[in-house]
């Protein structure tokens, strides 16, 4: 697969181009680990760093997630969030925009699932098609948020826990790198300027829209172990998640938790 390139995807951001400063890497380690470095040495808000393959990818609870330029779109993004601004909801966030990018493309059946991963809905249920990853940094301006995004452009092979799926099978043809990539920034520019000026409470509504379970029964588990059962009841305006169980309602707190259809 030809290199992303950086010139295409400037025209292609138009007048967004000035907020990012996107640098496409042959190989890393992980973007994120690469971003924080560079957070570290000062790199500002709107960089983001892409890889054409990484080997130590890093998922949510610390699962691997490797990536290969002809099958997937991995990248991060680094965003200032000003002091006093909670960073509740925002991977609900971050999620939201990733699935209205590809809505705008032309991919069908999309959905949300708490708290990071945008679902294809299949004939025979659900399968992840993206995951999200934010890792939280601070300094005297501020929060610093890294948010890691890795899209499945096919579906990987291999056993995975959940069953996996690639945006080809939600497009009738997939759009250059580019053109994803820059539908994505653009999209979330919009979504994250409106998370920073007034959190996650005004984008709830957005985010129910798309949630894949609202209303059915689901699993809590913790360690791959049942924790707790009952009917997901969508989110609060801090985006933390609502359980129904036979004690009442539960207020879930994005954590070291997965959910499961039940």
């Amino acid at each position: 697969m030809p290199h992303l390139d950086t010139l295409l995807l400037k025209e292609r951001l138009a007048s967004l181009a000035g907020r990012f400063d996107v640098d496409v890497l042959a190989e890393c380690d992980s973007t994120s680990s690469e971003l924080l470095r560079r957070a570290t040495a000062g790199a500002p808000s709107g960089s983001v760093v892409l890889a054409e393959r990484q080997w130590a990818g890093r998922g949510r609870r610390g699962r691997s997630w490797a990536a290969q330029p002809a099958d997937s779109l991995t990248f991060s993004l680094l965003w200032r969030l000003p002091a006093g601004c909670q960073p509740s909801g925002l991977s609900l966030v971050v999620g939201l925009a990733v699935l209205e990018a590809l809505r705008s493309l032309g991919a069908a059946g999309l959905a949300l699932k708490w708290p990071n991963d945008l679902l294809l809905v299949r004939a025979d249920g659900f399968a992840k098609l993206a995951g999200v990853l934010i890792e939280l940094s601070s300094d005297r301006r501020g929060m610093l948020a890294c948010i890691g995004i890795g899209l499945n452009l096919r579906a990987p092979e291999g056993d995975f826990a959940f069953p996996v799926a690639g945006l080809q099978e939600a497009l009738s043809s997939l759009p250059a790198r580019h053109i994803l990539l820059a539908e994505m920034l653009r999209i979330l520019a919009g979504r994250l300027d409106a998370f920073t000026s007034a959190g996650f409470a005004p984008l709830r509504a957005d985010w129910m829209r798309h949630h894949a379970w609202q209303d059915r029964p689901v699993s809590l588990l913790a360690d791959g172990v049942i924790e707790e059962s009952g009917y997901c009841r969508g989110v609060d305006a801090d985006g933390a998640l609502l359980l129904e169980t036979a004690a009442g309602l539960r207020r879930i707190l994005a954590g070291d938790v997965s959910l499961r259809a039940s």
